[in-house]
Formats: C-alpha cells, structure tokens, sequence
C-alpha cells in the first residue's frame, strides 16, 4: 500500500476542523481564528474563503446528501441542493449556514453566549412506499446543535424546529444514530437519548464522570462514550447491556467504528486500543494494540473499506489494516502533530489537518 502526498495547504491558525462534502469534491477546512477555506479536492486550489465566526470556529458539519427536497416558500430563505449546504459553529455562540457552491453565508441562529461546540445533522432518509405525507418544513433536513446546556434542531434556513429542555451539565458530545431515530447527548453524569423526530426522551443512562467522545456503531447496535476516567463505555440500547473498558493510560477524547461495525478503535495513550464489537461486545477480550512512541490525538477508519489511520503528538500518521496478521500497511511522518483525520468519501483520500495550521490531503493506493 503506498501513500502519496496529493496536496498541502496553509491554514493561518491552528486547524480546528475538517469536513469533506459529500460527494467527495470539496474539503472545508477551519482554522482556529476563525476563516473556513473550500478546497477542491482534485487539486487543492480554493474555491471560497468563508468569514466563519469573529471569535473563532469550532466546528462543521455538511448535510447529508438525500432525495430532493422541497423548496421552503414561507420565508425569503431556500434551502440549497443536498451536499452544499454547510453548517458551522463558533465561539460566538452562533450556527452558520452556507452555500458551499456559491461561498455565500445564508442563514444565521443564535444560541446564546456559550460556545457552539456539537454539530449533528439527521441522517437522511427515504420515506417508505405507503408513509403519510409531511408537510415540506416537516420533510427538511434537521441540524442538532449544543452549546453549553442548550440543544437546538435548526432548520437549514437558521429557523428553530426544537428547543430541548437544558441539560443537567454542559453538554461533551452529540451523536445522531444512523438509522436517524435517536440523537444521544453527553454530559457529566450521563446521557440522554432524545427522538430524533418527536424530540422527546428515549432513554436515559446515568454514568458517573466525564464524556469527551460519543459514538454509534454503523449497525445502530452500540452507543459509546470515552471518558475522563479514563475508560470506555458501551451501551446496547436496544437491550439495556452495558459494558465497561478501563485500564486506559489517559483520558479517551477519540474514538471511530469501522463500517461494519466490528472494529472500534480508540485513542487513550500510546497505543491505539482495536476492541472486537461482535456477538456480545468486547468486555473480557483483550483488545488488539497498534503501538506509537507518543500519545495517540487521532483515530479515523474509512467509510467502505477496512483502514484504520491514527496519529500521534510526535507527527507519526499510520495506516493499519486489523485483518490483516502484521496489521501496519504505512507510516508517514508530519512536521507537527495532527488535529483531525479524516477519510474522503470515497476513502480514495486522507485529510490531516495539523497544530500549525497546515493540511495535508494524502492519497491512498492499494
């Protein structure tokens, strides 16, 4: 397996975040000061160089691609074809919406003082043959944003759909089920599974510390937090089972499934931790360790294929394949320690964004 440099650009801060589109063609790239820059990723030229948020960008998130939608009329606002429409939130305490293809700033929802640090869009999804019909505003894609205690669902024109009842504590994470039926929120002491559609409370599972990452396995089976203890948690909804990973070196701010749903790997110090999800999950299995000489800041397997990146504080980004009986298929060295890594839709692509403001795009060859 080889990986080439495909292209490099410089941000003028620290990358924050990394997002592809959906379909593949662009790379939005935020800095911490603020600006998204939109990348073609065919070449790396910039398409658009967004404003972003005065006091910082936090985060994005593209909607997903779906069928076609209808066009909203109630207001001066519309909402642009699937897979252009680009969310953002900042240390303004403010969501942004953008239209990608254009470079313009199309929508704005202020949530208060606190930081916009979760963004989550609904998966999208096809009616069944004999639903009812919806309305067109019941029908539109549904972003999922925290700040602080506060939790939206924002329509893409800024308008509100929901506003939940504040949290508990400030909410760590979000994480919208693929199926799209539960949005799971984070914070200390807990989580909270909310419906996705009815925006009323599921479940509840109280855990007694700190969450800094959350995720659901592809299969809608498990949802996982790590954690400040440091540990991991798994729970099963569906059955109630929960089931508890610690012995961690550090706390676990990072995790990713792969997309079949039997490979969860996490971040928690030196090693990179490869946990067997199958039958009845991985508690009393010894995990599978992918070694590094420096605390691991990244984990990211692809979309439709079985590779793992990880990166560590040093610069290291290896590539693994758990399958595979000598698991490393690659080792790259960067100038500076990664800050995300993420695959392109196609896998064809690595993006590595890095603490220098620099991001690489890499291209993977069997």
């Amino acid at each position: 397996m080889q990986l080439t440099k495909h292209w490099t650009v410089s941000l003028d801060d620290y990358t924050i975040d990394l997002a592809w589109s959906p379909d593949g063609a662009i790379l939005a790239a935020a800095s911490a000061a603020g600006p998204i820059s939109l990348f073609a990723t065919e070449d790396g030229t910039c398409q658009h160089t967004l404003p972003g948020h005065d006091q910082g960008t936090n985060v994005l998130a593209w909607q997903p691609p779906a069928a076609k939608l209808p066009m909203l009329t109630e207001t001066a606002s519309h909402v642009r074809p699937p897979g252009w429409v680009l969310a953002s939130g900042g240390q303004d305490g403010a969501v942004k919406f953008w239209d990608a293809a254009a470079g313009e700033h199309t929508a704005s929802a202020k949530l208060g003082s606190a930081w916009v640090e979760q963004l989550a869009w609904k998966p999208s999804s096809h009616p069944a043959p004999n639903a009812p019909a919806v309305t067109p505003r019941a029908s539109l894609p549904i972003l999922f944003a925290g700040a602080g205690r506060t939790l939206v669902a924002l329509h893409a024109d800024g308008t509100r759909a929901h506003t939940f009842q504040p949290a508990p504590k400030t909410i760590t994470a979000l994480a919208a089920q693929p199926a799209g039926g539960s949005l799971a929120i984070a914070y200390f002491g807990g989580v909270v599974l909310w419906d996705a559609d009815d925006f009323i409370v599921q479940k509840e599972f109280p855990y007694s510390n700190g969450i800094h990452a959350l995720i659901w396995s592809p299969n809608n089976a498990w949802l996982v937090s790590g954690n400040q203890d440091p540990s991991v948690h798994l729970w099963r909804p569906a059955t109630d089972i929960e089931l508890n990973m610690s012995g961690y070196e550090t706390k676990v701010k990072f995790l990713t499934f792969d997309h079949s749903s039997h490979w969860l790997a996490t971040s928690g110090g030196k090693d990179a931790c490869l946990w067997d999800c199958t039958g009845n999950g991985p508690e009393g299995r010894e995990p599978m360790m992918l070694p590094h000489e420096a605390p691991v800041v990244a984990v990211a397997f692809q979309h439709t294929h079985g590779l793992l990146a990880t990166a560590a504080q040093d610069g290291v980004v290896q590539i693994w394949s758990p399958e595979r009986r000598e698991p490393l298929r690659a080792t790259v060295k960067m100038p500076a320690a990664a800050t995300k890594l993420v695959w392109s839709p196609d896998d064809r692509y690595l993006a590595i964004g890095s603490e220098r403001g620099a991001v690489y795009v890499l291209k993977c060859q069997a």
